[in-house]
């Protein structure tokens, strides 16, 4: 027993060498000594034998099914009005005049979405063209060979043995010194120096924390990062967003206050940074939370504020609808494009399934994180452009640049049904195509400019959320694009 204890003490120590000299100090100072680029190398090596045995095993097993890669319903591309007008004059029906056969147009959008609803399906994980030796990512696991097997067993060993350990060291050290970091700068007085070491301590924590997933990102055009006074907008996969991003540069947050341990972190980072939090009274104050944000963004020399505008996390395959509050507080937005490597681990965080704790371990328990960030052009509103329309321009932008599904719908209906003013609207589009195309453009017309002038619930806060917290409820009108094809889907 006695050499038992010089022998752990030895481990300890270079345990600890190996984390605070080979890991964190090169991480304080953005520097890496190569050896997560070697790992994700040799993790792309492995994966891709594996698919090729894996696929040899399906050639020899066809009873195997295959996940599908593309939609199950082939959708008709046309609007409500063009299949019910083609309709009726496949059958000779004059204007104005019902026919019971419009019923079976409404069914067959209610069968498609029952059967393959584009909405739902974006709130669950991102489906791979290979298993990538995780669990989680293949439940109805067969067995297809001995070296395979094997490899996936050395592999849990490494992830749960040495990866997991190492990473929450590092996360409890990034933790600890971003509270105790923050609190000793919060007590200085303001100055220059309090702010620049206020971005040092932060860009430190995040670095330090970025380690502890194994995160490896490529940051694209540099030259585009959101500039202080601005706002920075970006689609919401997982609140790890928030560390990616604050890895190459320093944020303004804003959310909820909370208690518990996320509430002394709150605390903390307030002393010494003007982050934004509200209470939950005042969260329903949606005009004195826009109007802190617009004195946060009129001093030129703070740091740009950082919000996720689509209000909930959505599965890195799409881009849901933005708040449009974030785009009336005025100033310069600065789109972000994030777009996770799905072959490492799932990164989309499912909050209906796991709690936080839950999530963070499933992170931490994955072989890496891999992202590429795209800093866009900047961004103001055009003359005449209203909030609604600017919000939707930066999200086609954002989501043309990550390759991400552009969809109009609000993310909220993963939690809320949809709006029975909207299913009214609906309605009256209907009732308008029956009636004549003079009556009908009119309805077009109210719609369009109900959607546009549509105002967030009590609830809803202007700019979204932060990554710290999913919006628990949140408006349900897809924005000013009318997308008539899901609308009817969901009303049926």
């Amino acid at each position: 027993m006695e050499e038992v204890w010089p022998a752990l003490m030895q481990l300890f120590q270079l345990w600890m060498f190996v984390v605070l000299f080979l890991i964190m100090m090169p991480a304080m100072f953005g520097l890496s000594l190569g050896v997560t680029g070697v790992y994700i190398q040799v993790l792309v090596r492995i994966l891709e034998w594996a698919t090729i045995r894996i696929q040899r095993g399906l050639q020899n097993e066809p009873r195997v099914t295959v996940p599908l890669t593309t939609e199950i319903i082939e959708r008709a591309g046309g609007s409500m009005e063009e299949e019910l007008e083609q309709r009726r004059r496949t059958h000779s029906l004059s204007v104005g005049e019902f026919s019971l056969s419009d019923v079976l147009y409404f069914y067959k959008r209610g069968v498609e979405t029952i059967v393959d609803d584009q909405v739902t399906q974006r709130f669950s994980s991102e489906e791979l063209a290979s298993w990538n030796l995780l669990t989680r990512t293949n439940q109805n696991f067969q067995y297809i060979s001995l070296r395979l097997t094997i490899i996936w067993g050395l592999g849990v060993l490494v992830r749960y043995g040495i990866l997991f350990p190492l990473r929450i060291t590092l996360a409890l050290i990034g933790l600890s010194w971003l509270v105790v970091g923050t609190s000793l700068v919060g007590s200085l007085p303001e100055s220059s120096v309090k702010n620049w070491l206020s971005e040092l301590v932060h860009l430190t924590c995040y670095r330090i924390c970025a380690r502890g997933l194994s995160a490896t990102v490529h940051y694209h055009n540099k030259e585009n990062r959101p500039q202080k006074g601005g706002i920075c907008v970006a689609n919401h996969t997982t609140p790890i967003d928030v560390v990616i991003l604050a890895n190459d540069g320093c944020y303004a947050m804003v959310g909820q206050i909370h208690g518990g341990l996320l509430g002394i972190i709150q605390r903390s980072m307030v002393r010494s940074c003007p982050h934004v939090w509200f209470e939950r009274s005042e969260m329903k104050d949606r005009h004195a939370v826009t109007s802190r944000l617009r004195d946060h963004v009129a001093e030129r020399t703070k740091l740009p504020i950082l919000i996720f505008p689509e209000g909930t996390c959505v599965n890195n395959t799409s881009v849901m609808m933005f708040k449009k509050g974030s785009f009336e507080i005025g100033g310069t937005i600065h789109p972000v494009a994030i777009k996770y490597d799905p072959r490492f681990g799932d990164a989309f965080w499912n909050s209906s399934k796991y709690n936080m704790v839950s999530y963070v371990l499933r992170m931490m328990t994955s072989w890496a994180v891999v992202v590429n960030v795209w800093y866009l052009p900047a961004m103001s509103r055009q003359e005449g452009e209203d909030a609604t329309h600017f919000a939707n321009r930066v999200k086609s932008a954002i989501a043309a640049q990550g390759g991400l599904l552009d969809l109009a719908w609000d993310g909220g209906l993963k939690r809320a049904r949809v709006k029975e003013s909207f299913r009214q609207e609906q309605q009256k589009l209907y009732s308008s195509i029956i009636v004549g195309l003079k009556d009908h453009r009119k309805t077009q017309e109210t719609i369009t400019e109900d959607q546009d002038h549509h105002e967030p619930t009590e609830a809803e806060p202007p700019g979204g959320s932060t990554g710290l917290t999913e919006s628990s409820t949140a408006s349900n009108q897809p924005g000013s694009s009318n997308p008539h094809n899901e609308a009817n889907s969901h009303r049926a």
